[in-house]
Order: C-alpha cells, then sequence, then structure tokens
C-alpha cells in the first residue's frame, strides 16, 4: 500500500466550539466523538481530530482543495459569521480573495489561532488526481 495521510491532531481549548465551526463553514458533517476528540471527516477519508487542550496552543495551518461552487458557499457562510477573511498567509490583505494558480482562496482564523485556508487549485496549478 502505498503511503496515505490519514489524520491530524487539532489542538484547541473548546473541541466542540471549534469542531463545530468548522464543520459548520465547510458544509461537511457534523464532527463525530471518538474517545478524547470529535472527528471531522473530510472526503478524501483523512479526518481531522479535535482535541481539547489547556496548554498553549500552537496554531497550525490547515488547507481545503474546493470547488469553485463551495468556495462560494463557503465564503458566504465566513461572511454570514462576520468573520475576518484574507488574500494571504501574513493576514496583510484584509477582505480579499486571491487567484493564484489560475483558481481562488482565502484565508481566515479560528479562535484558537489555527489559520484555515480554502483554494480551489492546488499550488503550482496541478490537477488533482481525481483528473489525471
Amino acid at each position: 500500500m502505498p503511503v496515505q495521510f490519514n489524520h491530524t491532531i487539532v489542538h484547541v481549548r473548546d473541541r466542540e466550539r471549534s469542531a463545530q465551526r468548522l464543520a459548520e463553514l465547510l458544509g461537511l458533517a457534523a464532527p463525530v466523538p471518538y474517545g478524547p476528540f470529535l472527528v471531522i471527516e473530510l472526503s478524501n477519508n483523512i479526518s481531522l481530530d479535535f482535541i481539547q487542550d489547556d496548554r498553549t496552543i500552537h496554531p497550525q495551518h490547515y488547507a481545503f482543495l474546493v470547488s469553485d461552487a463551495e468556495f462560494d458557499e463557503i465564503l458566504a457562510r465566513i461572511k454570514d459569521h462576520g468573520l475576518p477573511y484574507w488574500a494571504d498567509p501574513l493576514h496583510r490583505q484584509p477582505g480579499r480573495i486571491n487567484t493564484n494558480d489560475g483558481g481562488r482562496g482565502l484565508y481566515w482564523a479560528d479562535d484558537d489561532g489555527h489559520n484555515l485556508e480554502i483554494i480551489t487549485v492546488p499550488y503550482g496549478g496541478w490537477p488533482s488526481r481525481d483528473e489525471t
């Protein structure tokens, strides 16, 4: 079997709030408990496993490849929640989206400072494996 990415643990202060909000923004099924985690399943058999952590959170970056229609829906939900978003990872271009590699992308931060991103074209513009 070739090596595949399976899951990652997302450390947050409030796993219910963080997992539920991300699932809602991305239009995904509600998180499911599994041991100490709340798990969000992505369509490519990868999961984000949210765990409550009272220690210092070290923000990470999580990027999601979405269709153009999904991008529009997610952007609308981000705006409906009144969340700030940026065209760049350093959050220097507020309220804008980027058009890198011929697609669209944007960044927003969750309550723990994780830098979240949606893009419609992978970096470098290469096709997804589903298109090859």
